[in-house]
């Protein structure tokens, strides 16, 4: 491995001044309204704004500064003073902006008024609502049903998305594709078959009670940094961190509290990982493998020389089925095949073993890194495999975590968005609506697009987000999205899938949720659910960008009055004046974990809707938690091969997803531009190449289609061997459509085959 002075690099600790001079910048560039310091005030707090940025939890007792510096940025991004009006549209074609970067697009500002694409002009143009919701229903009523896509992203709220989830079933689909599809739909695929719950088994009181935590393929520095708080305080308590990644990232080594004066005004800062193991892009499997040798070679010390246990034998025997076929085939598995796949040697693997044999109650939280692999069911069946040998699942202080994105992704599966039919309560819905729900299974995201190549899809809703940038195979369906008939954004700024159209298109802005939302009964309050399944409630109060924006449950409700015939028991009109209505028709549905929920909406730390597998009741085939045996030691589907790498995506410090914030990766050194490709020392000296030298990337898919991004600056960083590492979403055109997780249909953007275009 190379030294760390030979690469490009971040020299300090995440949080301290570094996050202070981050959201400062992005204000100044942003130039936020004056109520955003109010905002930020209230931000994550009981009856205050919950954050639009990531998916962590909201304590019952905040900080003072209950936010980070994502989140913060996120804020200002929201509340920013810059206008995209009617009279920019009428300067700019469309033709013209698809030539903008993304953050150029974005820095333009708040949407502000309805717009229509008129294919004469090239130009979006202004309309009143009514003729959009008008001339969208006449378009839906002409088609399919089975033929449109009602895509999501993970920030519409509860209400939102159970209103959306309604109208596409009275209309008559599944196909309601969302974000989680692209990330974490391995975990709900994975979970849910393991251990009968998608999604993950702690609360954030585990963080108070565990005595290790267990890190694969996230990166809480750039993407979830007020986990660093917890994380802190259990390291000052002697918790011990272990962290695998392919790349060294920042906020799991060193953090410094921006709300700590001694560590703002001293050197001091807290060391986050005790072992940070950089495992080679798909080793993952090999790697935990041999976690699972060392801690089944220890059981059979300690009961030789001790009769005592370290496996949790009567929690296997009781609540788990297949430990014996899993435990043959670690035994088989050589430690040379697992030093090999995994990139890492015997002795650090065992060292962190050993720490997983000592804790009593051990966390594992993982990312992409893990989900996002030809073979990322693989990858959390085996880390299953793990956690179960020591009966850390369904206890106090121990659990599965996965650190989910968008702030309501997992809330908008758990009130119906959902391609499955078997996730949704169909019988329940038909009783409440009086309709005959669809029953087939729909479109995720991987399948929608494929329909939209072969152009079996003719209509697409888009409820925020960006999907045609999100998505891989990008330039393929750029080119099939202008032969869709129709195109409908919901969104508050613009972005680059709002300039690929249909031959009918319109651009409806929405509020923030940062502002007020005032309907018939007054000032509207809305949910989300936190990646730790707690749901908390949100009131904007911040004047609206434009009196002419329209809330996300008011436009929704409108398309689906224009489209649907009248039925007395489906009450649009009611439902968009009082959302408290709307989370009663929620508590009707899943009465189980929402039960009094107008009650429940603030209380502190939200209310806990409740898991399962927490309360060791599996809800699997069997009524058992799965030991399962991995068909593979690596997540990757191609072998190695001289001048083929194995291409990371990644994101920036000063990036939400697909939102670019700015040109600031501080948290890796790299400042000014996204045009570059991380590489080892050794792995550019062994290409030929040179530091600073501008080289391309081509797919190595073995499947005829020639797919290359160029303009990249080769840039030396520590990373493994044969590994590579470029921004998302600027890479997603080497990634086929085909290529994904074999379960979940997850795009496998963690371990793309590449390779170097000189």
């Amino acid at each position: 491995m190379a030294k760390e002075d030979e690469t490009v690099h971040y020299s300090g600790t995440e949080g301290g001044w570094g996050s202070v001079r981050g959201i400062v910048e992005t204000g100044l560039r942003t130039r936020p309204t004056p109520g955003v310091l109010n905002t930020l005030r209230r931000q994550n707090k009981v009856k205050g704004f919950m954050c639009v940025s990531c998916a962590w939890t909201k304590p019952a007792e905040p900080l003072s500064f209950e936010f980070c510096e994502n989140g913060a940025k996120a804020t200002l991004w929201e509340l920013t003073t810059r206008r995209c009006t009617p009279e920019f549209f009428a300067d700019h074609t469309v033709s013209e902006l698809k030539g903008w970067k993304d953050y150029d697009l974005e820095q333009q500002g708040r949407l502000t008024h309805p717009m229509r694409y008129d294919s004469v002009s090239d130009k979006y143009v202004p309309c009143a609502w009514e003729e959009a919701f008008a001339a969208i229903g006449a378009e839906l009523k002409k088609l399919d049903p089975r033929s449109t896509v009602f895509y999501s992203s993970g920030r519409a709220s509860l209400e939102t998305s159970y209103l959306y989830a309604l109208f596409a079933r009275l209309y008559g689909h599944n196909n309601l594709p969302d974000s989680s599809n692209m990330c974490h739909e391995t975990t709900s695929v994975a979970l849910k078959k393991l251990i009968g719950s998608p999604v993950g088994t702690c609360v954030l009181a585990d963080f108070d009670l565990c005595d290790a935590i267990f890190f694969f393929g996230q990166n809480t520095g750039s993407n979830s940094p007020r986990l660093l708080h917890p994380l802190q305080e259990a390291v000052k308590r002697g918790v011990k961190i272990v962290t695998f990644n392919p790349i060294k990232e920042k906020g799991l080594e060193v953090f410094k509290n921006p709300q700590s004066p001694v560590e703002m005004l001293t050197p001091k800062a807290t060391p986050i990982s005790t072992l940070y193991l950089q495992v080679k892009a798909g080793g993952d499997i090999a790697a935990i493998t041999g976690l699972i040798k060392h801690v089944l070679a220890a059981e059979e010390k300690k009961w030789a020389e001790e009769k005592l246990h370290v496996l949790d034998v009567d929690f296997i025997e009781q609540h788990t089925a297949g430990f014996a076929a899993m435990k043959a085939q670690a035994d088989a598995t050589s430690w040379e095949e697992i030093e090999h796949e995994s990139g890492l040697a015997r002795a650090d693997l065992e060292e962190a073993a050993q720490i997983y044999v000592e804790a009593p109650r051990s966390i594992a939280m993982f990312g992409m890194g893990l989900t996002q692999h030809v073979h990322g069911f693989e990858n959390l069946a085996a880390l299953t495999n793990l956690w179960l040998l020591k009966g850390n699942v369904g206890r106090d202080g121990a659990g599965i975590s996965p650190v989910r994105g968008h702030s309501n992704v997992q809330g908008q599966r758990t009130v119906g968005i959902a391609e499955k039919p078997e996730l949704v309560p169909l019988d329940k819905l038909a009783e409440q609506f009086g309709f005959a729900p669809p029953r087939d299974e729909g479109f995720n995201t991987v399948k929608a697009c494929e329909k939209i190549l072969s152009e079996e899809v003719k209509a697409f809703i888009g409820l925020g987000g960006n999907f045609v940038r999100a998505i891989p195979e990008r330039e393929m369906i750029e080119e099939a999205w202008t032969r869709l008939r129709l195109t409908v954004q919901i969104a508050t700024k613009l972005n680059r899938s709002h300039l690929i159209n249909g031959e009918v298109a319109y651009l409806l802005p929405c509020l923030g949720r940062s502002e007020t939302d005032k309907q018939a009964t007054g000032s509207q309050a809305v949910t989300m659910e936190d990646s730790l399944s707690c749901i908390h409630g949100s009131l904007g109060k911040n004047k609206p960008a434009s009196k002419d924006l329209k809330s996300e449950i008011a436009i929704v409700a409108s398309i689906a009055k224009a489209t649907l015939p009248p039925n007395p028991k489906v009450k649009w009109d009611e439902w968009t004046g009082d959302y408290a209505k709307v989370r009663d028709l929620i508590a009707e549905t899943y009465p189980e974990q929402f039960h009094d929920f107008n009650a429940r909406v603030f209380t502190p730390g939200g209310f806990y809707r409740g898991n399962s597998a927490r309360e060791r009741v599996w809800k699997t085939e069997g009524g058992k938690a799965h030991f399962s045996v991995p068909k593979t030691l690596r997540a990757i589907a191609f072998d190695d091969a001289p001048e083929r790498y194995r291409l990371m995506t990644l994101r920036s410090n000063d990036q939400f997803n697909t939102t670019i914030y700015g040109y600031s990766d501080r948290l890796r050194g790299i400042e000014g531009t996204r045009d570059v490709l991380l590489m080892n020392p050794e792995d550019i000296a062994a290409a030929g190449l040179t530091k600073g030298q501008i080289v391309g990337l081509k797919s190595d898919a073995g499947d005829g289609v020639d797919r290359q991004v160029g303009g990249l600056t080769v840039t030396p960083f520590l990373l493994p061997r044969g590994c590579l590492g470029a921004y998302y979403p600027e890479m997603n055109p080497l990634i086929p459509l085909w290529y994904h997780d074999e379960e979940s249909k997850t795009p496998a953007a963690k371990g793309v085959p590449v390779r170097i275009v000189v």
